[in-house]
C-alpha cells in the first residue's frame, strides 16, 4: 500500500444553491477543479443533493465527485454531509424534506434554484426556498446521518452565523462528527487556539465556493490516501489504517485517532 498526498474539497455549492453564483455549473466546476489539481470535492448544495450526479457525470472521476448536503437544522446550523453514491445522498434528502417548511422561493430576492445535468442543461428548478432550517436539530440530523454512514462535518465553526459555536455555543465532545471544518480566512494563530479548545477534533478547510473563483488549494485540505474516494476520505478523517488529514494551517497531522487506538 502507498499513501500520497490529495487536495480535497468538502464544501461547494453549485447553481441550485440560491446564493451559488449562476456559473456554477457543473463543467465549468469540473474545469476550475482540474486547473486547481484538487481530486476530490464533494458537491454540497442547501438541503438539497440533486445536482451532485451532474458534477460527477462532467468530472467522469477527475475529479472524483462526492454527493452531499449542507444541511441547515431548526436551529440554523450548517452542517455537511456526504455520502458514497447519489441515491444514499437521495435516500437521505427525503427524510430530511419530510420536515422541511414549505415556504416557496422567491428568486428576485434569494437567487434561482437550478437543476441541472453534466452539460448545464436546465433540468428543473427547485421551488421550495433551500436556505431555511429543516425541522431537525443538530443532534438528530448528525445521529440519522451518521445512521447511514454518511460523512458528517460541522461547516464553518469560526463564523459568528449558522455555525455550532454561535448558536449554541461550544461542541460537546461527545458530538457525532467527524470533522470540524474552518473558513479559508482563518490565520494560523487562530487555528491554535481552536486547536487548543477541542484537542481531540480534526480540523479542516474547504472553500465553500459560490463562485468559480474561490475554487483553489488555498481553500482546501491536504489528506494521505491511497487513492481520491469516499472511504480513503473517511479513514483520513478518522485517521484509520495510516491516512491522515495534513493540517491546512501546518504543525503536522491532524487526525491521530489511530495512535490512541481508534
Amino acid at each position: 500500500m502507498t499513501l500520497s498526498p490529495f487536495w480535497v474539497d468538502l464544501h461547494l455549492h453549485t447553481v441550485l444553491s440560491p446564493c451559488g453564483e449562476l456559473e456554477m455549473g457543473a463543467p465549468d466546476i469540473v474545469e476550475a477543479y482540474r486547473r486547481a489539481g484538487v481530486a476530490l470535492c464533494a458537491v454540497t448544495d442547501h438541503n438539497a443533493a440533486d445536482n451532485a450526479p451532474a458534477v460527477a457525470a462532467a468530472a467522469g472521476g477527475s475529479p472524483v465527485a462526492l454527493p452531499g448536503l449542507e444541511v441547515q437544522t431548526a436551529e440554523d446550523i450548517h452542517m455537511v454531509v456526504i455520502f458514497p453514491d447519489n441515491e444514499a445522498a437521495a435516500d437521505f434528502q427525503e427524510w430530511l424534506w419530510l420536515r422541511m417548511p414549505p415556504v416557496e422561493n422567491r428568486p428576485e430576492i434569494f437567487g434561482d434554484q437550478l437543476i441541472i445535468d453534466k452539460d448545464n442543461q436546465i433540468l428543473g428548478e427547485q421551488e421550495i426556498l433551500l436556505v431555511q432550517g429543516a425541522g431537525y436539530t443538530a443532534d438528530e440530523t448528525a445521529e440519522e446521518a451518521m445512521g447511514r454512514g454518511a460523512i458528517v462535518i460541522l461547516a464553518h465553526l469560526d463564523r459568528p452565523s449558522f455555525s455550532y459555536e454561535a448558536v449554541l455555543g461550544p461542541v460537546p465532545d461527545d458530538f457525532p462528527c467527524h470533522a470540524f471544518e474552518l473558513s479559508p480566512s482563518v490565520s494560523h494563530a487562530d487555528f491554535c487556539q481552536w486547536r487548543e479548545r477541542y484537542p481531540d477534533r480534526v480540523f479542516i478547510r474547504s472553500s465553500d465556493s459560490h463562485r468559480l473563483a474561490d475554487i483553489s488549494r488555498a481553500r482546501c485540505t491536504v489528506m494521505m490516501m491511497e487513492t481520491p474516494s469516499f472511504e480513503e476520505v473517511r479513514m483520513a478523517l478518522m485517521g484509520l489504517n495510516g491516512r491522515s488529514v495534513l493540517c491546512p494551517w501546518g504543525g503536522g497531522i491532524a487526525a491521530e485517532k489511530e495512535k490512541n487506538g481508534g
